[in-house]
């Protein structure tokens, strides 16, 4: 059984909100006391430096994200590219990571609340926030991401006013000495406040519950990068500048710096507004922690990495085992660690993932699979990702015993878990067979067939010729029954008319096809496909045959028995040069097949026009008759031109009694017409709002 999915929540601004909130929060109000013990004056160049070594690895996850918006992130994105052993790997290592960040976050809490309530400890003030946190996220993706973005828009005010204010206050001589803790101290402080950037790439892990990932993932996840480096760069210089080195180093690094320098700037009510101002990041970050570490165990149980349990989506929509799992083992690290150990243990694994994330971009792209499709590519392959993987080991050498060790160990528990656990309940290969298979030695079709599914749950992308491809179709409307392959015949002369090859050529193609078992057959609907270097574009017949179509096999184009009459077949030829489109289109028109209300109305259409409306999503159709006693009158005999249609709609196809018109400009709309206008979702529901009418 297909695994239910998660809900589609979540737009652009969301994105941007659990990105950023995610990341401005340890990394600017608890570690710069810490930093600044290591690097002294030049605690912004490690800032820096941090974020230069992890942007290849961002840059890959934004392209894994958009090829593969699945719950999980960077678990699924292992697991598909490098095989189930990577991805438990991989998987385990993220959690761990979010988990140690949101617990990092937690302490943060405690210390700066600590301030005005001294007789409070730490530990119960993170444990009673992130229990809080866990009930706001099972409530729903959506309210844990609209909580995420009214808790940043608070915390982006205040930064401002820090960072603004702290400007002028600066005295140039708090960075003399600017080197003295040398390149050792920079690069090592580095790897600390890599944690501070985890965020970016968190949101990754709910991808599958994004609105349009393929542009408000890459979009969401720069901006959110391009306004943290800023603000961290910015405001740690203000710290350094107001109050120098020595007082935020002060006791082995001061655990609220914020503060400190706020109160230094104008007193003690700086103090006050700026801790107010940490409790909302810090808030954020387990905030949006707990929403992207519940996602892991969800899709690891999916896979029977985990067991069963943990895959289960509860009343709310949300990953509630998931969720429950995350905040007790949140509660655990606050108990077990201190907050610099808890800092470089999540960095370091950190690092390894990015360095993980750009070798699955290798793999996925010399895989050659024709359904990783992508809709960010990362520049400069290959040479960023091969940067990308060997800077992060570089800093992890640089960091230290601890962070070896714990990455170590962690590589070796999620071995030992695939090892005993896993590897007889997952029968799947990466991406990384395809390369085997390209060397003359194995492949994993299971991948392929998992890619294409996801791009039938994506939908098309605005420059794809879906809708201009349905408009445009050829019909044959037989009664039948009737063989395949005279069929094919039928449909190839219909399309050597139009195209500049032979219809033999087109007819022996939809045939191999067919015989090879890649004519997708479901549903009582066939798709036989052929791809052309001759082509420039997509071309397509709409073959209805009431009597059914008898093919030479009893078996169908993936290889199960079919009990079902096929009635549909629709033959579609593209181009070489671009199979990705190719794969979209198909995988559009199965999405639409795969609906129940599809066969229907397809079998109830009366006119070739209504069969092309048949194959439109319903989100993306509207239909109308117009007469002068209904909805719609004060349309008829207005020129087409002339029309205020909402954007990114238009009139596809009028019927004007058994004529179809091609519309233009000059076209004039006259009683009795039946109109079909094709678009966006959102421009579509504006229609069916403004004329109170469902369609027809």
């Amino acid at each position: 059984m297909k695994p239910r999915l998660l809900e589609k929540q979540l737009g652009l601004w969301d994105v941007y909100a659990i990105a950023t909130g995610a990341t401005l929060s340890s990394g600017f109000f608890l570690l710069p006391g810490l930093a600044a013990v290591g690097a002294g004056s030049a605690m912004p160049l490690s800032y820096l430096l941090g974020a230069i070594i992890l942007l290849p690895g961002l840059l890959s996850v934004v392209e894994l994200a958009t090829a593969m918006p699945r719950a999980g992130g960077m678990y699924y994105f292992l697991d598909r590219s490098m095989g189930p052993l990577v991805g438990v790997i991989g998987g385990f290592g993220t959690w761990f990571a979010v988990v140690l960040k949101c617990a990092f976050a937690l302490i943060g809490v405690g210390a700066y609340l600590q301030l005005f309530l001294p007789g409070i400890a730490m530990g119960p003030i993170a444990g009673a926030f992130a229990v809080f946190f866990g009930v706001v996220n099972y409530f729903g993706a959506k309210k844990s991401g609209s909580f995420q973005v009214v808790l940043l828009i608070g915390l982006l005010i205040l930064l401002l006013w820090f960072s603004g204010f702290g400007l002028l206050q600066i005295e140039v001589g708090q960075f003399s000495g600017l080197f003295e803790s040398g390149s050792a101290g920079i690069i090592s402080t580095a790897g600390l406040v890599v944690v501070s950037y985890m965020g970016l790439t968190q949101v990754a892990s709910v991808a599958e519950e994004v609105k349009n990932p393929e542009r408000n993932l890459p979009l969401g996840m720069f901006l959110a990068f391009g306004s943290t480096i800023a603000i961290y760069i910015v405001g740690t210089s203000v710290m350094l500048g107001v109050v120098g080195v020595d007082t935020l180093a002060r006791d082995g690094g001061d655990l609220t710096p914020v503060a400190t320098v706020a109160e230094a700037m104008v007193g003690p009510w700086g103090a006050v507004i700026m801790t107010v101002a940490a409790v909302l990041a810090f808030s954020s970050v387990a905030n949006a922690g707990i929403l992207a570490a519940s996602r892991y165990p969800l899709a690891m149980g999916r896979d029977k990495v985990l067991p069963a349990l943990f895959s289960h989506i509860g009343a709310r929509g949300t990953p509630s085992v998931g969720i429950a799992v995350t905040v007790g083992m949140i509660l655990l690290a606050v108990v077990v660690f201190d907050p610099s150990k808890i800092a470089k243990l999540a960095s370091a694994f950190q690092l390894v993932l990015f360095a993980l994330a750009c070798l699955a971009v290798i793999v996925m792209r010399e895989s050659r699979i024709e359904s990783y499709d992508p809709g960010y590519r990362s520049p400069l392959y290959p040479g960023v990702q091969i940067v990308g993987i060997l800077g992060p080991f570089w800093l992890i050498v640089n960091m230290g015993l601890l962070a070896t060790l714990f990455t170590g160990g962690l590589i070796t528990f999620g071995a030992m878990w695939y090892t005993y656990y896993a590897r007889d309940r997952v029968s799947r290969e990466g991406a990384i067979f395809h390369v085997f298979e390209r060397l003359g030695r194995q492949r994993y079709e299971g991948l392929d067939r998992e890619l294409r599914e996801i791009m039938k749950d994506r939908g098309p992308r605005e420059a794809d010729p879906v809708d201009e491809l349905l408009t445009e179709a050829c019909v044959l409307d037989l009664v039948g029954p009737i063989d395949f392959e005279e069929l094919a015949s039928q449909a190839s002369q219909l399309l050597a008319r139009d195209l500049s090859v032979p219809a033999n050529e087109l007819l022996e193609g939809f045939l191999r096809g067919t015989r090879m078992g890649a004519t997708p057959v479901s549903h009582g609907v066939a798709l036989p496909h052929v791809r052309l270097d001759v082509l420039d574009r997509a071309h397509l017949v709409l073959a209805r045959v009431r009597g059914g179509v008898r093919f030479e096999s009893d078996q169908d184009g993936i290889g199960r028995k079919s009990d079902e009459t096929t009635r549909a077949v629709f033959f579609l030829v593209g181009p070489v040069t671009d199979p990705g489109r190719h794969l979209r289109i198909l995988a559009q028109i199965a999405r639409r097949v795969d609906q129940e209300s599809f066969m229907p109305e397809w079998l109830d259409a009366e006119s070739n026009e209504q069969l092309k409306e048949a194959l439109f999503q319903r989100e993306r159709i509207f239909v109308m008759t117009l007469g002068s006693n209904q909805q719609g009158s004060d349309l008829i005999g207005l020129k087409l031109k002339a029309l205020s249609l909402p954007d990114g709609t238009l009139i596809a196809m009028i019927l004007r009694g058994e004529e179809l018109i091609v519309p233009r400009g000059d076209t004039a709309l006259l009683d009795g017409d039946r109109v079909t206008v094709i678009g966006q979702a959102d421009g579509i529901r504006a229609l069916r709002e403004r004329y109170g009418v469902v369609g027809s």
